[in-house]
């Protein structure tokens, strides 16, 4: 078999491959390459949309920060938008830690903000640090996000 049989027959075969791949039914070289080039782009929109989710997601949970105070914590949580129902989270889990609200500001209409002051109920065996209270505060944020999804 000749050069140009040789690679003629590796061309055909790379087209089934290209066709096989890209679920095309096209049966000459420019309709399977334009084929081709349509799945291209639609991986394309895919992936782009598969990065925007993504970054929705990740812009839309709220942030916490908790600082260590003299006698207690301080809570900042803050989201970009309405979170209907989070509050309530999170108080239960301040509550779950025995953790008592000392002081608070909240903001739920357009954004959500809470700033509260947390201090550790008298009689408390274990002592809790900005960590655990940190972790209990996402813990509570992605258990409202389950149950937002389910509603």
């Amino acid at each position: 078999m000749g050069s140009k049989d040789q690679k003629r027959a590796a061309l055909h075969e790379k087209l089934h491959q290209l066709r096989s791949v890209t679920n095309s039914s096209a049966v000459n070289k420019a309709s399977i390459l334009v084929d081709a080039s349509k799945y291209i782009e639609d991986l394309k929109e895919k992936v782009e949309r598969l990065h925007q989710d993504v970054s929705t997601s990740k812009n839309s949970l709220p942030k916490v920060t908790v600082e260590t105070l003299e006698k207690g914590f301080l809570i900042n949580v803050f989201s970009e938008k309405n979170c209907p129902g989070l509050l309530v989270s999170i108080l239960e889990a301040f509550e779950e830690l025995g953790l008592e609200v000392l002081d608070a500001r909240v903001s739920c209409s357009e954004s959500f903000r809470l700033e509260a002051i947390g201090g550790e109920n008298e009689g408390q065996v274990d002592s809790i640090n900005a960590h655990v209270v940190k972790q209990a505060v996402l813990q509570a944020i992605r258990n409202w996000v389950d149950s937002s999804e389910q509603d």
